[in-house]
């Protein structure tokens, strides 16, 4: 099922990555790549636009991190608490979706509605 995301669930994908710490733009694309087994691609191309505007909305926040033994700089992203409580509900969103493509699909009934 390898394939690119849509574009609306790059911001949930970053934001649930972003969730177990902080990650570079590099980082959080091959961590999508290693959760899904390479069943989902998070492209540099998409990904930085999203980092860009979750950092506009204030979901994350982002630093410069200068390497002690040399090497390159690079932003680390992390997660605010406004983006926790985004991503708290981006997820019940896409589990009532979920449960909803389930039902008619034949695999059981929705859940109820999210309170």
């Amino acid at each position: 099922m390898s394939r690119d995301l849509p574009k609306g669930d790059i911001p949930t994908l970053i934001l649930a990555t972003l969730a177990d710490g902080s990650l570079h733009g590099y980082a959080i694309a091959r961590e999508v790549d290693r959760a899904t087994k390479d069943a989902l691609r998070l492209r540099e191309g998409a990904l930085y636009p999203a980092l860009r505007i979750l950092e506009q909305d204030g979901m994350v926040t982002s630093e410069w991190i200068v390497p002690t033994a040399g090497g390159a700089s690079r932003r680390v992203y992390s997660l605010t608490e406004q983006g926790r409580g985004e991503l708290a509900r981006r997820s019940r969103e896409w589990r009532l979706y979920a449960s909803f493509m389930s039902a008619v699909l034949g695999k059981g009934e929705p859940d109820a509605e999210p309170t």
